[in-house]
């Protein structure tokens, strides 16, 4: 089915939640997918729109020899200091939200589900979604699956931690809550009941 203005769903969730795995349940589903951290790593790749910015706001030291934003670089300096975080997202975020929308605009089919790391913080994307669906897991399993995964210590995983919303403020906001503690089948068997509720 084509509609002209499809149910646009934000996902979200913290680090380490699995939303990118729920995401992937869903565009495996048939649903479209816009992945606003996809688009963020774009425009801060070699070439990127967001490039020039960076280097000037934050020096050369930001700016891998490739041309891509340093990001471990960029992590440590931000994470720890509001000010340079926000500096950053000033640059990086109107350009997602520029390409996300060009992007939500060529969907077609019933619903668009909109992947938003950083929905909780952001007002302007909680009032272009219908409905809020938050991937959610103890903040305990969030730590050791990005410490695995990324080779993080516990303490660079707690500081992205702080800097996002918190698991009470992320559950506030949700319309639909999908746990997900490691369990895969029951994952995609209640990301299906989500779908089937909303009729698509």
């Amino acid at each position: 089915m084509n509609t002209p203005n499809p149910i646009r769903i934000g996902l979200t969730g913290g680090i380490g939640s699995g939303k990118s795995t729920v995401a992937g349940l869903l565009r495996d589903m048939g649903l479209a997918v816009v992945d606003a951290d996809a688009i963020s790593r774009a425009v801060t790749a070699p070439g990127g729109a967001a490039i020039p910015a960076i280097r000037d706001r934050f020096g050369p030291g930001s700016i891998l020899p490739n041309g891509a934003m340093d990001r471990d670089h960029m992590r440590q300096r931000v994470f720890d200091d509001p000010e340079q975080r926000l500096a950053l997202q000033d640059i990086v975020l109107p350009l997602v939200r520029e390409i996300m929308n060009a992007q939500v605009r060529q969907c077609r089919g019933p619903a668009v589900v909109l992947d938003l790391p950083l929905l909780c913080e952001d007002p302007h994307w909680q009032e272009q979604v219908q409905s809020i669906w938050v991937v959610d897991c103890s903040v305990d399993t969030q730590i050791q699956r990005v410490m695995a995964r990324n080779a993080w210590s516990r303490e660079q995983v707690q500081a992205v931690l702080r800097a996002q919303c918190s698991r009470e403020q992320r559950l506030a906001l949700a319309d639909v809550v999908i746990p997900n503690e490691g369990d895969l089948s029951a994952l995609a068997a209640t990301v299906q009941r989500a779908v089937a509720q909303f009729g698509l």
